[in-house]
């Protein structure tokens, strides 16, 4: 009896140890799920503060510390490569060519022949007219001189006759008819020397007939040289419009030289940009062919109208040393220095709000908000700006345009865009400011 109790006590204790550790267990359970969620709410909690914290402050926007820097204004366009003067070269007649002495790319001094046409016609027509001349000096100018001579002597025959006549019609020895014939003798005689004295001075050396033979030999060596197409300018071939068995007629194109000389830049720029420039600002050109090879380049000429269809104006840059590998027509990019400031306070464009001309607006951080500030500015570009009054250096601009004044904002400090030097590549539009 008393062994049966022991062992239903012990079983009872047994029982109870287990509800008292299922009991713990429960126990344990239920505090750490609170203990979690606690955890949780606290999480949310310290989540939500700091979105709230965040938004106290505003939104975080880009901006740019304003510090001293270089900048350099310039007027970037792309144009072509061109000398002053080119020559079309045409024929003075209408022939056909026999011989063409020249090709594309080929230098040609002054006076080379490019061109021959055939000249038959105009050889034989100097040929007569040498002959002319020879016929004049050999056998006109003698019988001019031999004419003269027999004039003279028949003049003092006749003045002998007649004086003879007069002394013995005085005596009555001849009649009045010998005495007139006498006298229309000599007066025969006195024209005859007159016209034979005109005809040698036609004749003689530097006389008329001599200087009219002359000029038509010339005329006929010039019109002889125009069969033959010589280059008036030193220069280089560019294009050749003609062959060998062509016709050609006066005033057609059959040659373009390019005269040798100073070589330019012809530039096409928008008209806003003619307050930035003027005469001797140096440029910097690059070429399509060769973009590492830099060319130093001045402006040297404004147009003096503007184009009404592009509305641009033509600017023209010399070249100062042009190299052997330069070629006509070539493409070109161009900076032409307008301005440049060593110490300058730049704020990029994007940055600029309501700008004015000269003047603009600003968003400035201060004291976590966005401030507007005027400002003037100075060089102007498509990149930066120059402030030149309105911000100090250390001051944060904002490149925010969905913010407004006076709103809580936090900025994200960026690198100012570079400002790029002359010469350096670009794609900037034609002509146009940076």
């Amino acid at each position: 009896m008393h062994s049966t109790l022991h062992r239903g006590g012990t079983a009872q204790r047994a029982r109870n140890a287990d509800n008292v550790h299922v009991f713990n267990m429960a126990l344990t359970r239920m505090n750490r799920s609170r203990l979690l969620s606690a955890a949780a709410l606290a999480v949310l909690f310290l989540v939500g503060a700091a979105a709230a914290w965040r938004a106290s402050r505003g939104p975080q926007v880009p901006g740019y510390r304003v510090e001293p820097h270089a900048l350099q204004q310039d007027v970037v366009a792309t144009g072509t490569i061109i000398t002053p003067s080119r020559i079309d070269v045409s024929s003075e007649i209408t022939g056909l060519v026999v011989s063409r002495e020249v090709e594309r790319g080929e230098h040609v001094r002054a006076g080379q022949l490019l061109l021959r046409l055939r000249a038959d016609q105009l050889d034989a027509q100097r040929r007569q007219a040498a002959a002319a001349l020879r016929q004049l000096l050999q056998q006109g100018r003698p019988q001019a001189r031999a004419a003269l001579r027999s004039a003279d002597a028949a003049l003092q025959l006749a003045r002998a006759d007649a004086s003879r006549a007069r002394a013995q019609a005085a005596a009555g020895a001849v009649s009045r008819q010998q005495l007139e014939q006498a006298e229309q003798a000599l007066s025969a005689a006195q024209q005859s020397v007159f016209a034979a004295r005109a005809a040698w001075d036609a004749s003689r050396r530097g006389g008329a007939l001599e200087m009219q033979a002359r000029a038509a030999l010339a005329a006929a060596d010039a019109a002889r040289a125009r069969a033959e197409i010589r280059a008036l300018h030193a220069g280089v071939v560019l294009t050749r419009n003609v062959e060998v068995g062509d016709a050609v007629n006066p005033g057609q194109v059959l040659l373009t030289l390019a005269q040798d000389g100073p070589v330019e830049v012809s530039l096409p720029v928008d008209e806003r940009n003619l307050e930035h420039l003027a005469r001797g600002q140096h440029a910097r050109c690059v070429t399509d062919a060769y973009p590492q090879r830099v060319l130093d380049a001045t402006l040297d000429f404004i147009a003096p109208q503007v184009d009404t269809a592009s509305g641009t104006v033509e600017l023209r840059l010399r070249v100062s040393a042009p190299p052997a590998w330069l070629r006509q027509d070539m493409t070109t990019s161009c900076d032409i220095v307008t301005g440049r400031v060593e110490r300058a306070l730049v704020v990029p464009d994007d940055a600029l709000r309501s700008r004015r001309g000269a003047h603009a607006d600003v968003l400035v951080l201060d004291r976590g908000r966005a401030r507007l500030r005027a400002v003037r500015l100075g060089l102007q570009g498509l990149v930066a700006s120059e402030v030149a009054s309105g911000l100090r250096a250390g001051d944060v601009v904002l490149d925010a345009p969905a913010v407004s004044a006076g709103q809580r904002v936090r900025a994200l400090l960026r690198e100012l865009p570079q400002v790029m030097a002359a010469g350096g590549a670009t794609d900037a539009p034609a002509g146009a400011v940076r």
